[in-house]
């Protein structure tokens, strides 16, 4: 495993300790390959995804050609934010998943405040 990815994981551990998704405030989990951003808000209690969203959406698939990654990180915010608004769901605890809160991360994150999601 090279060291990029176990300092990562490492993160990751000692985040996931801390933080836990209940069905009052579930987790916010975000995953960024390196093309692609993933978004999901759990409940860790029932172990159920509530709502997902990611680049690769089919709602998003045609408004993201010719985007940058970080312009696309924010469309998906958006989109995630407008599905758990629909699903009643306004507060969450916010899981970066050991990925440094900074860029793509960042971006969807502002996103996702500013439609709405607290954390």
């Amino acid at each position: 495993m090279n060291s990029k990815l176990a300092a990562r994981l490492k993160r990751r551990q000692r985040i996931r300790r801390k933080i836990s998704g209940s069905e009052a405030r579930p987790r916010l989990s975000v995953f960024r390959s390196s093309r692609h951003i993933y978004t999901q808000i759990i409940d860790d209690g029932q172990g159920r995804t509530l709502v997902a969203a990611s680049t690769l959406s089919a709602e998003l698939k045609e408004r993201l050609a010719g985007l940058k990654k970080s312009e696309a990180a924010r469309e998906v915010g958006k989109l995630l934010a407008t599905r758990a608004k629909e699903k009643g769901i306004s507060l969450v605890v916010f899981d970066r998943s050991g990925f440094l809160y900074h860029g793509r991360v960042k971006a969807m994150a502002e996103s996702c405040r500013e439609h709405g999601l607290v954390f």
